[in-house]
């Protein structure tokens, strides 16, 4: 009896610490995605959703830049299934994404692989890879933790700009749109730690910029795998390890 006494009160003091320190972790990330959640948020009203449907599309959809993408065409009126197959070509990153993760997630129970994979984000991706390579292990906890706290700090931000969006006008003037190329050089620059990740990262920029001014709409999906060829190459070649 001492000992399964003992034990409990150890194991959720274990979860409840490793769900804080992947909340710590993406905190600087959670704080930097505020001025983007108030874009959409704002932006949501101004195209013609309610309030709640707002609210509800961040809570529901929880996709930054797909969300953003989205209300742009519902403005100009471009229909459902043009939004689906533009919503699906902008996150087609998070199934490279699941794949990196697949190795540490597919053992875990159903409930979790759900749960995770609707929180899977740029930004958690980026701490749970960082967390891994320290570690050389991955914690559920750590992960849920991370994506929660991100979860709230988005919905919080897109309720402000709900709020924002009802009593300031032209908020979408004030160049909050920044926060978006700020939040992914945040998540990539600590990321590059070789020769072949920083090859990777150059030729995906030149290739993305490239496909804009081209107006490839597969530009992102292209530019991603291109960079992670390049990359690959030059690791087999140099001999380098991630």
């Amino acid at each position: 009896m001492t000992v399964s006494t003992n034990t409990a009160p150890l194991q959720f003091s274990s979860k409840y610490t490793a769900m804080w320190r992947g909340a710590l972790a993406i905190s600087p990330l959670s704080i930097a995605v505020i001025p983007w959640g108030i874009l959409a948020g704002s932006f949501a009203i101004e195209v013609g959703l309610s309030p709640l449907e707002s609210q509800a599309m961040s809570a529901i959809v929880f996709a930054g830049a797909a969300q953003l993408v989205a209300l742009g065409m519902i403005k100009t009126g471009i229909g459902i299934v043009g939004i689906l197959l533009t919503t699906l070509l902008i996150t087609s990153r998070h199934f490279l994404y699941s794949m990196a993760l697949r190795r540490d997630i597919s053992p875990l129970p159903t409930r979790w692989r759900l749960l995770l994979g609707f929180l899977l984000t740029d930004e958690l991706f980026a701490i749970v890879a960082t967390d891994n390579s320290q570690r050389h292990k991955f914690d559920r906890w750590y992960a849920l933790g991370a994506g929660l706290s991100f979860y709230l700090s988005w919905n919080l931000a897109t309720l402000l700009g709900v709020l924002a969006g009802k009593n300031i006008p032209n908020i979408e003037q004030w160049g909050l749109d920044f926060a978006i190329a700020a939040t992914f050089i945040a998540l990539i620059v600590p990321l590059i730690k070789n020769k072949s990740i920083l090859i990777s990262v150059l030729v995906s920029l030149v290739s993305s910029v490239s496909c804009v001014l081209l107006n490839i709409e597969a530009g992102l999906l292209i530019s991603a795998l291109l960079g992670m060829t390049c990359g690959t190459l030059h690791e087999k070649l140099k001999g380098e390890r991630a």
